[in-house]
């Protein structure tokens, strides 16, 4: 599932866009270096090179900006890998979170620390999760269709069962990244998928 990363040049033109991408960019290059408790609107506008008045009018408060930062990540045209396999697009979907967990600056991993801290934020996160839930239920359908899951397979629950180690050793455990780790979470998701264990109600 693709990091919360936000997405470059994701809305078009003019001045307005040039600003978002500075004072986005000041955001979470802040959060990154110096932690949430040095975010201000004021850190960030002198960060950006952009009038403390202007943040303010946009973005009001951190909370906004960390909004804004989020909703920057989902504003693309991302789509989970299509493989040809479920334990292939599976593993894909591990891959790209490895990558975004374990990335220098650590952003995803910031950003998700930062919602704990701001409700706004945290509201923010939960829609970019939905938003990449739902985009991923094509991997359950795809396999449906391929009939390497059973009908009616819980799409949502597949895909928590096949990402969950990921977070779980890379984020909240702050284990050693295992290049393996993508494979062989995917693997026991999908092996328990096709055995029936997210069918039904």
């Amino acid at each position: 599932m693709s990091s919360t990363s936000p997405a470059s040049g994701s809305r078009p033109g003019g001045r307005s866009a040039r600003v978002r991408a500075q004072v986005l960019e000041a955001t979470g290059a802040q959060l990154v270096e110096h932690g949430y408790d040095s975010l201000t609107v004021d850190v960030v506008a002198e960060r950006a090179g952009v009038h403390r008045t202007t943040v303010y009018r946009r973005w009001q408060d951190v909370g906004g900006l960390l909004a804004d930062l989020l909703d920057a990540a989902a504003d693309d045209s991302w789509e989970p890998a299509d493989t040809g396999t479920l334990e292939g697009d599976l593993t894909a979907l591990n891959e790209e979170i490895l990558a975004g967990v374990t990335a220098d600056p650590p952003l995803t991993t910031a950003l998700i620390a930062a919602s704990f801290r701001s409700a706004q934020a945290a509201r923010a996160l939960r829609a970019f999760w939905e938003d990449r839930y739902a985009r991923c239920a094509a991997v359950a359908v795809r396999a449906e269709a391929r009939g390497e899951l059973p009908p009616g397979t819980r799409a949502r629950d597949l895909l928590v069962a096949a990402t969950a180690p990921m977070y779980h050793e890379l984020v909240l455990l702050g284990t050693a990244p295992d290049p393996h780790l993508p494979a062989a979470a995917a693997r026991a998701a999908a092996l328990a998928a096709r055995a029936g264990a997210f069918s039904g109600p």
